[in-house]
């Protein structure tokens, strides 16, 4: 079964079209011919983005990541951020060409299937169809045990900080729901985006204990919780879903 794309149709509202046109000016401006393509994903190209609730997700793709100087894209992000307080707040993921093209089910689906393109020529469309296997959920996954340990380490590093510790524990129990959402690939079909909808695929299809993905999701929609208390807890989701993974890749 091959996978299709996440976002059908470009759809920003007329309240964020301003903040996407000003963001691609700020980064051409600052980098110049460093740029290959600007993408984003989320809420705000499918049209359903909430102001003062929703964040802006973009991916720049280039030939050296090493071209764009953080601290200069972190000045353009907060002078956005003051100019457009509707936003919550704005990544950006910074992605090398080659990466996207020499790792179809990695970068390549990130480019592909997540993302849209809303500057320059879309690289995706150079991306293989990506075929739902076990080898694809293996290959996605190469890196989340890196991402979860880094978010585990950011929310101990902030946990005296509310703010900052509210937005880690959204963030991590966003990150492994999307992980046990990876594992019943084969029996949805399809990539969803929709928080909700890959809560009851899981709850539909994986034997993880429900509690604890009710757990998640609690965490995910309300954070204020004990950092103890939801990291025994995204640790116990962890172990199931590394048990799960090593058993793919066992079979």
């Amino acid at each position: 079964m091959i996978l299709e794309k996440v976002i059908k149709r470009i759809e920003i509202q007329s309240e964020y079209k301003d903040f996407v046109d000003k963001y691609i000016d700020s980064i051409l401006a600052e980098f110049k011919d460093k740029i290959h393509s600007i993408y984003m994903c989320g809420s705000i190209p499918k049209g359903t983005a909430k102001p003062f609730k929703s964040d802006a997700d973009f991916t720049i793709v280039c030939v050296n990541p090493k071209d764009i100087d953080y601290e200069r894209l972190s000045k353009i992000k907060d002078r956005l951020l003051e100019e457009y307080p509707l936003l919550t707040k704005i990544d950006t993921t910074i992605c090398p060409i080659d990466d996207v093209l020499s790792k179809p089910n990695e970068w390549g689906f990130w480019v592909k299937i997540i993302c849209v393109c809303i500057y320059g020529d879309d690289i995706g469309e150079k991306v293989p169809p990506i075929m739902i296997s076990p080898e694809f959920i293996l290959d996605l996954n190469t890196e989340t045990k890196e991402e979860v340990d880094r978010v585990h380490r950011g929310l101990l590093s902030n946990a005296s900080d509310n703010t900052l510790k509210s937005r880690y524990i959204k963030g991590y129990s966003k990150r492994l729901i999307r992980a046990l959402y990876s594992l019943v690939l084969e029996d949805t079909g399809v990539w969803e985006d929709d928080i909700i909808k890959m809560k009851n695929a899981i709850l539909n299809y994986c034997e993880i204990d429900s509690a604890l993905v009710d757990y998640l999701y609690a965490c995910y929609l309300e954070s204020d919780v004990p950092v103890k208390e939801f990291l025994g807890i995204a640790d116990e989701v962890y172990s199931y879903f590394e048990n799960a993974l090593n058993k793919m890749a066992a079979s």
